[in-house]
């Protein structure tokens, strides 16, 4: 079903700023060094782990290099560098109560003896702190470096929230919590309005102008997904053995 869907245009419209990105990812020494020292604190087994966390990062940094045309290449760059560290630690607090908040905790002691400033460790702190959707309370930074980094995080984590959210995130949930397909299928109503909720909550331009279409397009693969649920656990016609591998 998500092999049919269109390409999102995020991905198309910001080739150039993904590919800086992505290439940041996999170069810069201090990146390498988070990516082995945030290990340890990432649970793939709830749907929000490694791979998600590198999602993250990498399109986090995509935004600030799109937002940031009033800043110098080097203040986008570095604030693109902050963005990738705050999108690999976002999530090693996860299956904690109040996880952003101590997330960000943990981020200043993982980067505590890494070769930036006070000031640097806390405006990913600050971004973390806040990337939690619907957490009452949480008031955005005044600094415009600190809020274009924690609206890139969230945005970048929000975007999670479309296609990926029944591909990758909703199987890793059902395994590790060992769901049957009534119980999956008796969760979704309230999954699929929690989805539609996120995609009025975008806090760049960027994540206004293409984040929606992501939520709307994992919204519709939600809503056909349901229904397979619903016809596999007996709640309506049975899906024979090859429309089920399909």
């Amino acid at each position: 079903m998500a092999s049919l869907q269109t390409i999102p245009a995020f991905y198309l419209d910001c080739a150039v700023e993904l590919k800086f990105s992505w290439d940041m990812f996999f170069d810069h020494p201090l990146i390498l060094r988070l990516q082995e020292d945030c290990l340890p604190f990432l649970y793939d087994d709830f749907g929000h782990g490694v791979e998600h966390s590198k999602k993250v990062a990498q399109e986090a940094c995509a935004i600030v290099l799109v937002e940031c045309t009033a800043l110098s290449p080097d203040d986008c760059r570095h604030i693109g560098l902050l963005a990738q560290f705050a999108g690999l630690l976002h999530d090693t607090c996860r299956l904690e109560p109040h996880h952003a908040e101590k997330g960000a905790e943990v981020s200043r002691m993982v980067l505590k003896d890494y070769p930036i400033s006070d000031h640097d460790r806390d405006l990913v702190a600050q971004a973390i702190e806040v990337h939690d959707a619907f957490r009452p309370g949480q008031e955005l930074p005044e600094d415009p470096r600190a809020r274009l980094l924690a609206g890139a995080l969230y945005d970048a984590d929000k975007f999670r929230w479309g296609p990926d959210n029944f591909v990758t995130t909703l199987w890793e949930i059902c395994d590790y919590a060992e769901w049957s397909l009534k119980e999956i299928a008796d969760r979704f109503p309230e999954g699929l309005a929690r989805v539609e909720a996120v995609g009025g909550t975008f806090r760049t331009r960027t994540g206004r102008k293409y984040g929606p279409q992501m939520i709307e397009q994992g919204l519709a693969l939600g809503r056909e997904l349901q229904q397979r649920l619903k016809d596999l656990s007996g709640t309506g016609r049975r899906l024979s053995g090859r429309e089920v591998r399909e």
